[in-house]
C-alpha cells in the first residue's frame, strides 16, 4: 500500500435538511442520498508525488441511504495534475491505499455500483470555512453555491457545528446551507440544504488527530 496523507478543505452540499441525519447514524431524511462535493488540497502526496494546490469534485447520487449501495458517481480531476498526480488523486478517491472504511473515500467508494469516467477538467473552487461559504463549479457538471445559515426571524448568520472525535472524515465541521444543479450523467438538485463546511487533514489510516 502507497502511504499518502492530505491537508485541505472541503464543502459538500447533500439532500438532507441542515444537520444531515448521517452524521448522528441516522436514515437520509428523504429516503435517499444526492451529494456534491469539492475539496482543495493545500498540502498532500501519495507516496513520492506531490498532490499540493490540487482540487477535486465529485457527485453521488444513492436511491436510498448510502449503506445500502447501488449509487451512481463521477470524480472530477484538476485538469493542472499531471499523469501521475491524476493517478494518486483517483486512487484515493476510490478508496485504494487506504485501510478498510477508514476514510469518507473508501466508505463511499464501497457502495458505488456505477462509477462514471473521470472528467479531467477546470476546478473552481471558493472556500471559507469559518464564514460558511463557498463555491463549486465545474464548466457543464456542477454549480453549488453555499451560505450560512440564518435565524429565520432576524435574518442574521446563525453558526452551527457537528463535531465527531471517531469520524472518517473530519473533527468539526462548520454547518452551513447550500444550493445545487448538475447535468451530465449523474444528475442532482438541492435548494437550500445542508451544506459542510470542513478542514480536512487524511491519511492512509483515516483522519489525523
Amino acid at each position: 500500500m502507497t502511504p499518502w496523507e492530505i491537508s485541505g478543505r472541503e464543502l459538500v452540499n447533500c439532500t438532507c435538511t441542515y444537520g444531515c441525519n448521517c452524521q448522528f447514524n441516522g436514515l437520509p431524511d428523504k429516503g435517499h442520498c444526492h451529494a456534491v462535493a469539492g475539496i482543495q488540497i493545500d498540502t498532500g502526496h501519495h507516496g513520492k508525488v506531490k498532490l499540493d494546490g490540487l482540487r477535486l469534485a465529485a457527485i453521488f447520487k444513492w436511491p436510498g441511504a448510502i449503506h445500502e449501495g447501488n449509487g451512481g458517481a463521477r470524480a472530477f480531476v484538476d485538469e493542472t495534475a499531471g499523469h501521475q498526480q491524476r493517478d494518486a488523486l483517483l486512487k484515493i478517491m476510490t478508496g485504494q491505499d487506504t485501510d478498510p472504511f477508514a476514510t469518507m473515500f473508501a466508505v463511499y467508494a464501497s457502495t458505488v455500483t456505477k462509477m462514471h469516467a473521470p472528467v479531467f477538467t477546470k476546478i473552481e473552487l471558493a472556500l471559507d470555512i469559518d464564514g460558511r461559504k463557498g463555491r463549486i463549479f465545474v464548466k457543464d457538471y456542477i454549480e453549488t453555491q453555499g451560505r450560512p445559515l440564518r435565524n429565520k426571524v432576524t435574518g442574521a448568520e446563525a453558526r452551527a457545528q457537528i463535531a465527531l472525535p471517531d469520524g472518517f472524515e473530519y473533527t468539526v465541521a462548520e454547518i452551513g446551507s447550500a444550493s445545487t444543479k448538475t447535468t451530465g450523467p449523474v444528475r442532482v438538485e438541492m435548494e437550500d440544504t445542508y451544506g459542510q463546511f470542513a478542514r480536512l487533514h487524511l491519511n492512509s489510516h483515516g483522519v489525523v488527530r
